[in-house]
């Protein structure tokens, strides 16, 4: 497992001028293996870097934002060149992917900078990758089926990535998410490669979220770290690849993604109704964006599975569902939103194969469970949840946003293509198996 890189601090985005102009000297925890009770770490220094032409992304919305001002105040007072891509889709596409990939591709830039939330990071990631990799086609590092999954051989240029939602947790990760809009489903670009050298976490940046932004990127962290605490064991993925270079950026739950991901969940489960309803309680979302950091180091080695899985489909084939807090010109079901409105029926699933963990998990989210056998696990589980986005005001199920029975079978199909995150899944499923998953999460209360 490797350590992902973060800087924390109040302010700390004024830093990233020093950070592209000065060396830096940065030290990687890259915690080996376990056995027993010995923990191996290796300290490595990064080379210095002096950045010259840097391509800083972000949105429409946040251009004029503080945390943009600040970015380029920094970047202009330390006397760095660089050039502005806002053009980035709030939950991109292929189409918007392959636009900043051209504009990536116009000059020699240097080093990246990402400024937004994870729809910005993973379009940066991808800028940078194809921006290095100019001979190859797009579904060349897609993921299998819908793409080759190509293992990256050449290395990227630096990007440091600044996030301004508490959600996605891509500022630690090696995963860019997009919708593949021929199949009306998500899918995305794994690779350890990808993943941002440096993430600047600046709790301030999330004072400016509205309510239910606040909300739907606390869902996502919700399901990073209920999802890959209950991931399938790294020690039963099969096969194992004979190369390294060809080993997924998702391991399956591990004794060391587990400290994260359970940590990740005490932190939602005390700070995030607080973070929702009071956006100046700087405590509270100070703590959700450091709970989606942990969850995302978690859920970056370990990896998701079905809430996940199924939640790529909800988001593609929106219809007319308009989401209240984005200032968006197209239909939008928020990734967090789709990720947990499966999340009751889910862990009802899955709950059989580890229901000590389902049950921990629960107990977490303020269930009593001290009454509670192995086989309560799942409905324990389920019902913790539904409580806690009742208390939350999210809609009830995905009839809310529009979808009817007879969408459940566009929905398996959305789904199946998303084996490198459902094949976690503890418990194997079917078609049939999904098409109940779905069915049981169209209405939640």
């Amino acid at each position: 497992m490797a350590s992902s890189n973060i800087r924390y601090g109040e302010g700390v985005t004024r830093e990233i001028g020093m950070v592209t102009k000065i060396s830096i000297i940065i030290i990687i925890i890259i915690i080996i293996i376990i056995i027993i009770i010995s923990l191996a770490f290796i300290l490595q220094d990064l080379q210095n870097m002096g950045a010259r032409n840097v391509c800083l992304m972000t949105d429409k919305n946040l251009s004029s934002l503080p945390p943009v001002k600040a970015v380029l105040e920094s970047l202009s007072s330390n006397g760095v060149n660089f050039r502005v891509y806002d053009d980035v889709r709030v939950e991109p596409t292929d189409g918007s992917f392959m636009d900043a990939i051209a504009f990536a591709k116009k000059e020699p830039f240097d080093m990246f900078v990402a400024v937004g939330g994870g729809s910005v990071i993973d379009t940066c990631k991808a800028a940078n990758l194809y921006s290095c990799h100019p001979e190859a086609d797009f579904l060349d590092f897609v993921n299998a089926p819908i793409g080759k999954g190509k293992p990256i051989t050449k290395a990227l240029k630096p990007l440091i990535a600044v996030p301004t939602t508490a959600g996605t947790g891509s500022e630690t990760t090696g995963v860019a998410i997009f919708d593949y809009e021929p199949l009306k489903a998500k899918t995305g670009i794994a690779s350890r490669t990808i993943r941002p050298m440096l993430g600047l976490v600046d709790p301030l940046h999330t004072l400016s979220m509205p309510s239910r932004v606040t909300a739907n990127s606390g869902f996502d962290v919700l399901c990073h770290a209920l999802e890959s605490y209950t991931a399938l064991p790294y020690h039963q993925r099969r096969p194992c690849p004979p190369n390294p270079i060809n080993r997924p950026a998702y391991q399956g739950s591990n004794p060391i993604s587990d400290v994260w991901s359970r940590h990740a969940l005490k932190v939602v489960a005390k700070y995030l109704k607080r973070a929702v309803n009071d956006p100046e309680d700087v405590e509270a979302r100070s703590s959700m964006h450091l709970a989606s950091v942990f969850a995302g180091i978690g859920f970056g080695n370990a990896g998701v599975h079905l809430c996940h899985g199924m939640s790529y489909p909800i988001a593609g084939n929106v219809k007319t569902h308009q989401a209240a807090g984005y200032d968006v010109d197209h239909p939008l079901v928020p990734h967090g939103l789709s990720v947990v409105l499966t999340s009751p029926a889910v862990f009802k699933f899955t709950a059989s194969m580890c229901p000590e963990r389902h049950l921990e998990a629960a107990e977490i989210l303020g269930a009593d469970i001290s009454r509670l056998k192995k086989e309560d696990a799942g409905l324990a589980l389920a019902d913790q949840l539904r409580q806690f986005l009742f208390d939350l005001q999210v809609e009830d199920g995905l009839g809310a946003l529009g979808y009817k029975q007879e969408d459940i079978p566009d929905l398996v199909r959305g789904t199946i293509p998303q084996e490198r995150v459902t094949k976690l899944s503890p418990r194997g499923h079917t078609e049939d198996d999904l098409e109940q998953l779905f069915a049981d999460s169209m209405k939640l209360y």
